[in-house]
């Protein structure tokens, strides 16, 4: 997180809660709103056209197992 970031959360971590309202209030109606339809889309690259492929074709892709397994597999269980 960059200066400027935290130096809002700090601001708006002690402001009263009318205060904090009308920064949310100019967020919302100031800011520029964005959707899934705002995002570039490109082509895939050479790296992304082989992970797709690797998807496809490489068995190991269609291997899953559960959080529980996992969680006991690395040792994270209680």
């Amino acid at each position: 997180m960059n200066a400027i970031k935290e130096r809002i959360l700090g601001a708006v971590a002690v402001m009263d809660d009318a205060d904090a309202e009308k920064v949310w209030d100019f967020v919302i109606h100031n800011l520029t709103s964005r959707s899934w339809d705002d995002i570039e889309e490109v082509s895939p690259d050479e790296w992304d056209l082989k992970m797709l492929d690797d998807i496809k074709s490489n068995p190991d892709c269609h291997k899953f197992i559960s959080q529980e397994d996992l969680l006991k597999e690395l040792n994270l269980t209680q």
